[in-house]
C-alpha cells in the first residue's frame, strides 16, 4: 500500500467528475479490452463490481439481459446513472469488501475492471464470485499488470497541477491464480495489453477469465 494515499471512497467521489475527460491511457485501454474479450458473449444475468462513470456498462448491457453495476463511490454512480438509462440495468452502491447484494448461484459474468488494485483481501473477493457464479459462470478481470506495479504505477488523479495517488496493493499474477484456485474457479484466459503508446514498455493491463466448473 502507498503511504499517504487518498482513501479509496473518497478519492473516486472526488475523481468522478472529471474522471471521463481526464488524460487516461489506463482507462482508455481497459475499455478497448473489455470490448475485444466480451463483445460477442450474451449472458442472462451480469454483475458488474465496480462500474465507475459506466464507461463499460454501456458494452454490458448489450450482451446482458440484467445487468447489476455495483460501485463504492456515490460521485462515480451518479455519472454512470446519468450517463447510461437503460432498462435492463440497476445501479446499486456497494462495498465490495463486505457481502455482495446478489443472489447465490445466480449470475453468469461477473466483470470487475480497474478494481482489485484497491482491495487487500483477494481471497474474500473470489469466495464472493465463487458464491454468486452459477455453474459454468465466469469472472472476467482486467487490472493494471503488476509488473508496472513494480515500478511504481497505480491510479492517481490530478487535482489542479497535483498528482493524487490513491489507496492500492500490489496483486502478483500467481495471487489472483491461487484466490481462483482455493475457490475452484479455473483460468481459462490469460491476456497481457499495452496501449498504443506504451513502445517498449511492460505490459500496461492483464485481463484473466476464470469459470466456475462446480
Amino acid at each position: 500500500m502507498t503511504p499517504g494515499a487518498l482513501p479509496i471512497q473518497e478519492a473516486y467521489t472526488q475523481w468522478s467528475a472529471t474522471y471521463d475527460s481526464d488524460r487516461n491511457l489506463t482507462r482508455d485501454l481497459d475499455q478497448q479490452v473489455t470490448q475485444a474479450s466480451l463483445a460477442a458473449l450474451h449472458c442472462h444475468t451480469l454483475v458488474e463490481l465496480g462500474c465507475g462513470t459506466g464507461k463499460n456498462t454501456a458494452l454490458l448491457a448489450q450482451i446482458g439481459r440484467r445487468v447489476c453495476a455495483l460501485d463504492f463511490s456515490v460521485g462515480m454512480l451518479g455519472q454512470a446513472k446519468e450517463k447510461l438509462a437503460a432498462d435492463n440495468v440497476t445501479f446499486t452502491l456497494a462495498d465490495l469488501t463486505r457481502p455482495w447484494p446478489c443472489a447465490r448461484a445466480s449470475v453468469d459474468l461477473i466483470v470487475c475492471n480497474l478494481v482489485l488494485e484497491h482491495i487487500q483481501d483477494l481471497a474474500f473477493i473470489f469466495a464472493e464470485a465463487a458464491h454468486t457464479l452459477a455453474s459454468r459462470g465466469r469472472f472476467f478481470i482486467c487490472e493494471l499488470h503488476p509488473f508496472r506495479q513494480y515500478q511504481g504505477s497505480q491510479a492517481t488523479y490530478s487535482r489542479g497541477q497535483v498528482a493524487i495517488p490513491i489507496q492500492a496493493f500490489v496483486h502478483h499474477l500467481s495471487d489472483f491464480i491461487a484466490a481462483a484456485e482455493a475457490q475452484q474457479l479455473a483460468l481459462s484466459q490469460l491476456k497481457e495489453w499495452w496501449h498504443a503508446d506504451d513502445q517498449n514498455q511492460p505490459p500496461r493491463l492483464v485481463s484473466l477469465m476464470f469459470e466456475k466448473r462446480a
